[in-house]
């Protein structure tokens, strides 16, 4: 497989990654809020703060997507392994981290204001820490990427 066919599947995936999550921060998480609350009409109140604050979670997602897509036209167009995409890829780093963060962080507050469940708290906690990973990941890629450029840069004044 070469590498354009490879990036034009990698974007179909990073397509695919956006519908997904549109369905699911259109869809799935209102769907399920709404028969929460009609379920336990003492915790309708809810409904609005945690629908919002889920919503600003797909933020970074969606911030990651676009570098990710951006990553993919550079590496369709054979410029791998640059400066550029190390940038990039330390966005992704950042993203990742702050959202998991904020993930964390909002979900501690809804606990504590009793708006929480210590069930739903956990499995943030999971997800938190998921992203806590691909934080990890994408920095190591990012000083990959940014030695291999390194590499290039100077093998290209050589030559």
């Amino acid at each position: 497989m070469n590498q354009k066919t490879l990036a034009n599947w990698l974007r179909a995936v990073v397509v695919l990654a956006a519908c997904a999550g549109v369905l699911v921060y259109g869809v799935v998480i209102p769907n399920i809020g709404l028969r929460t609350a009609e379920r336990n009409p003492e915790y309708a109140y809810c409904f609005w703060p945690w629908l919002i604050f889920l919503l600003a979670t797909a933020v970074p997602c969606y911030l990651v997507l676009w570098q990710g897509w951006k990553i993919l036209s550079a590496v369709r167009r054979d410029e791998s392994f640059t400066r550029e995409n190390a940038r990039r890829l330390g966005t992704v780093s950042k993203l990742a981290a702050f959202d998991a963060a904020f993930l964390f962080a909002g979900s501690l507050i809804f606990l504590l204001l009793g708006m929480n469940h210590p069930g739903v708290f956990l499995a943030l906690l999971l997800i938190s820490a998921f992203g806590l990973i691909v934080t990890v990941a994408a920095a190591l890629l990012s000083h990959l990427v940014y030695k291999a450029a390194l590499l290039r840069e100077d093998a290209d004044l050589t030559v």
